[in-house]
């Protein structure tokens, strides 16, 4: 590792920074805390602040030199609806929100980057910090695409931007990105097969909406299957199933259901087949409702677009990683990833590259749990390798024409 010495002088501050905000979680669009603890130090590192961006989004700017180039870091502040399990003298305060993912590390590195380039500004330019809020809702009303909407690249027009995330599962340093489509898309859709209560002996008499429900989970299935590329990536799945009436729990009452709820996920790796995708199930509810006779309801809702990564931008920060871990512990070209991630929003509007950060080991030889689990907490040794990766992106940037 090559971690020069502002850096490591700096990772005990970013460490209680990334601690704190640990203990105090906060979801989508209630990062108040958060917002005001990075502007204050933003403040106090001699920046230009804005608040209240697509919510609760913070950015801070740094000038040096008399360049007038643009530089975009982004790093991500929610948390999550989960009860953490951990017993750390920093778990969370907050019943039932956790940072199960690492934004509190995501957080802390940027600032901690912000914090050595103010205080060491050997750089030609400008360069925004982006602090934004929500990335976890799954939907378009997400922080990333909030802070777009709001006129994020309007009043702070970066040429590139770059953002981390940590990735248990990689080993410790290991960094991973590709050129083009990276992580899927997510949409979401939802249906509802609808006919009348009846009589459980009586099911000749009344269409069957939880016959018609099953049959239509499969018949997604096959649409899937039969109708869309397999050279396209794309997953269907069934996350939810509601049917019945609570009549039904008492003893000697049996009556059919007058509606069957179904939602589920699609995730695909190419843009341009959502649509197709959203047809083709919408006609598949509808004849298969039809041909059981029951009524439908039918919606499908777009969430994060397919998060792709610009080629300049990732040769950019393939070097700069490289820098920081060796070439042996850089993979430009990994295998495309099936999650989503809303930064996806802002790579539509601006060219760069979002990278994974391997997150198992480090001096302390922690091994984290995967993301999104009541026992995860952030590898703290990742911090000084993603500020010191920020800066070498910045380095990178501003010395490239």
């Amino acid at each position: 590792m090559k971690i020069n010495k502002p850096v490591l002088d700096t990772q005990s501050v970013v460490t209680e920074w990334r601690r704190h905000i640990h203990a105090h979680p906060e979801t989508a669009f209630e990062e108040h805390q958060t917002a005001a603890m990075v502007a204050r130090i933003l403040r106090e590192l001699g920046m230009e602040v804005e608040e209240g961006i697509g919510g609760t989004g913070v950015v801070g700017t740094l000038k040096a030199g008399t360049s007038n180039r643009r530089l975009g870091l982004r790093a991500d502040m929610d948390a999550l609806f989960i009860h953490e399990l951990n017993e750390l003298d920093y778990r969370s305060q907050v019943d039932g929100k956790m940072h199960a993912c690492g934004h509190d590390g995501h957080t802390a590195i940027l600032l901690g980057a912000a914090k050595v380039l103010a205080e060491n500004p050997n750089f030609d330019g400008i360069i925004h910090f982006i602090f934004q809020p929500a990335e976890e809702t799954g939907d378009e009303h997400c922080g990333g695409n909030a802070m777009v909407k709001d006129g994020l690249f309007e009043r702070y027009p970066a040429e590139s931007i770059f953002a981390l995330h940590n990735m248990p599962g990689l080993p410790f340093g290991y960094v991973a990105m590709r050129s083009g489509p990276m992580l899927a898309s997510i949409d979401t859709f939802e249906f509802k097969m609808l006919s009348e209560n009846t009589h459980a002996a009586a099911q000749h008499s009344t269409a069957d909406p939880v016959l018609a429900a099953a049959q239509a989970i499969s018949a997604c299935h096959q649409f899937k299957a039969r109708y869309i590329n397999p050279a396209d990536a794309l997953i269907l799945t069934i996350t939810q199933v509601k049917a019945g009436d609570p009549l039904n729990d008492r003893p000697g009452v049996h009556v059919g259901p007058s509606e069957v709820l179904v939602r589920g996920t699609i995730y695909t790796l190419n843009e341009d087949i959502r649509s197709d995708v959203e047809a083709g199930l919408a006609k598949t509810i509808k004849h298969t409702a039809e041909l059981h006779g029951t009524d439908y309801e039918f919606s499908y809702e777009y969430g994060y677009p397919v998060l792709q990564n610009s080629p300049a931008e990732t040769q950019l920060a393939a070097k700069a990683a490289t820098r920081v871990v060796g070439e042996e512990n850089v993979d430009a070209d990994m295998h495309p990833v099936m999650g989503a991630e809303d930064f996806a929003f802002m790579l539509k509007a601006k060219p760069g590259c979002y990278i994974m950060l391997g997150a198992d080991g480090g001096e302390s030889g922690y091994l984290p749990c995967q993301l999104h689990n009541p026992h995860y907490d952030f590898n703290d040794d990742l911090i000084p390798i993603g500020i010191q990766y920020f800066l070498n992106v910045v380095d990178e940037f501003f010395e490239s024409e």
